[in-house]
């Protein structure tokens, strides 16, 4: 029975799982009274349960050779496209306020860990759409995460290209003289591996959070948001409304898992020492973490002088935790304001706090984990390949050491790593141009821009002087900012990867 269900069209089984899921919403409004909203999910579950029974009984009897691994990235691309089609359902049914195009836009936004929202308007939702809200941006960082490993990996795509030898979106040329393990059984495995690790960590989160002082629905919802990095909250005031700072130190601490997989996993090693310690993203990620910060300190302690308020230490630490948090939640692209953020860009003096942010979630997090953005790993290849030109300025006939691993990375790594970077350049500038064109001022398109291909939907709110109110926009515009999104979660090279000949050949 399993095998036949592993036989199945992945995006079927997606749709499938999520049809489940859609029963866990409708349990809460069944509790909460909401009877409207209990419905929506109830009847939209059955029958998309129904649906995907149907079709699976109909393929079943069809023999299908194993998906190829281009094959599995066009269900992913997909699955991204379509599916919030059907999540859009019970979304649109259960408000009974919006149209079925923000509907849309809201659950892309949630499935690619955007967490970008239409609905900002305090006490407009319930809590059980924003318990599914939480979820499928839960369910998306997953995907994303199994994806990575058992998709992306094999096609050198998602990171992965920077430290292979094959090209991207091609195997590697020596495993492909033996027979690996089909493609379905690669994911069912690493999905096996990897969700009791991605719920236990939801859970204890969960846990943490409840005893810092969150109500039960807010905690699970920032646990799902931390982990999958989408930024998803209940509150206007973010994590800190109710936890406090006790809370966001347990969120902090959380969103390290974002900077690097090494944080739970040892099958991404970029070092010639093993261990996290020696691991290059998480090592430039901490650097940012209190780099950025202490500048931003260094400009609250010349400001104090100004104003005769050196004596304000209390004031001061808040501050500097303030900017710690923030920087590491937009680098991760969750997109969490700390409480105390304000105060740090009132000690500052800083005019443009947004252009901070909008520089650490273009920097993103690490390969391999379920934030977006540029990915650390792609900088530290740009970085050693500058530092070695800079060397060879000084001793022109020099030879490059620190190994092969090294030498790879700092070559054909970074030659693609500046390839990528000038196809998020310029999807960057495409995507701009078009918002502009289609209504949104200047300021307004490079952060909706940016804030979708780096999958930090709350710069919406942060980054501009005025926070962009998306649901003001019109059909077009958020059509492409769906676009966009997607775009941004599979990243360029991917999508590109899926014009391969091989994988229409058939």
């Amino acid at each position: 029975m399993g095998a036949r269900i592993l036989r199945l069209p992945l995006i079927l089984l997606l749709a499938g799982i999520f049809a489940t899921a859609m029963f866990l919403p409708a349990i809460h409004a069944l509790a909460q009274e909401d009877h409207s909203v209990a419905r929506a999910f109830f009847y939209s579950g059955v029958l998309g349960l129904v649906a995907v029974g149907v079709i699976g009984l109909a393929l079943s009897g069809r023999v299908r050779s194993d998906p190829s691994d281009l094959q599995n990235l066009a269900s992913l691309f997909l699955a991204y496209t379509a599916l919030p089609l059907f999540l859009a359902l019970p979304f649109y049914e259960g408000l009974e306020t919006t149209t079925y195009l923000n509907a849309y836009v809201e659950m892309v936004s949630s499935l690619t860990t955007t967490g970008a929202t239409l609905f900002d308007t305090p006490g407009r939702l319930t809590g059980s759409l924003h318990l599914w809200r939480g979820l499928v941006g839960w369910m998306g960082g997953l995907l994303i995460w199994i994806s990575a490993s058992a998709v992306l990996a094999p096609l050198n795509l998602g990171g992965f290209e920077v430290t292979a030898r094959a090209e991207p979106g091609q195997g590697g040329m020596l495993l492909d003289r033996f027979k690996r393990a089909s493609s379905a059984r690669r994911i069912a495995r690493t999905a096996a591996q990897l969700f009791p690790i991605y719920a236990g960590l939801t859970g204890a989160l969960w846990l943490m959070l409840v005893v810092c002082g969150d109500r039960p629905l807010v905690a699970a919802i920032h646990a799902m948001s931390t982990l999958a990095t989408s930024g998803i909250s209940p509150l206007p005031g973010g994590p800190g409304e109710e936890a406090g700072l006790a809370g966001e130190a347990v969120i902090f601490l959380f969103m390290l898992f974002g900077l690097s997989r090494l944080t739970f996993s040892s099958d991404t090693v970029t070092a010639a020492r093993p261990g996290l310690l020696y691991d290059p993203e998480f090592r430039i990620g901490m650097a940012l973490v209190i780099g950025v910060p202490l500048l931003l300190f260094s400009r609250h302690w010349l400001g104090a002088f100004d104003v005769d308020e050196t004596e304000n230490l209390q004031q001061a630490v808040v501050a500097l935790w303030g900017g710690m948090f923030t920087v590491l939640s937009f680098l991760s692209t969750t997109g969490f304001e700390s409480a105390a953020w304000d105060e740090a860009q009132g000690w500052s003096g800083l005019g443009t706090p947004g252009l901070v942010l909008l520089g650490l979630s273009v920097v993103g997090g690490g390969v391999a984990t379920t934030a977006g953005g540029v990915k650390l790993l792609r900088v530290y290849a740009l970085f050693l390949n500058g530092q070695r030109e800079m060397e060879r300025l000084v001793h022109p006939s020099s030879v490059g050491g620190a190994g092969q691993a090294s030498r790879r990375i700092r070559r054909e790594g970074a030659f693609v790593a500046w390839i990528f970077f000038m196809l998020f350049a310029m999807s960057l500038a495409l995507i701009t141009v078009v918002l502009a064109a289609l209504g949104q001022d200047f300021e307004s398109a490079t952060v909706l821009a940016i804030a979708a291909l780096s999958t930090t939907g709350p710069l919406t709110q942060a980054a501009a002087e005025v926070p962009v109110r998306l649901l003001e926009m019109g059909p077009a515009a958020k059509l492409v900012l769906s676009a966009a999104m997607i775009l941004g979660r599979l990243e360029t090279l991917a999508i590109i990867a899926l014009f391969n000949p091989g994988l229409w050949r058939d």
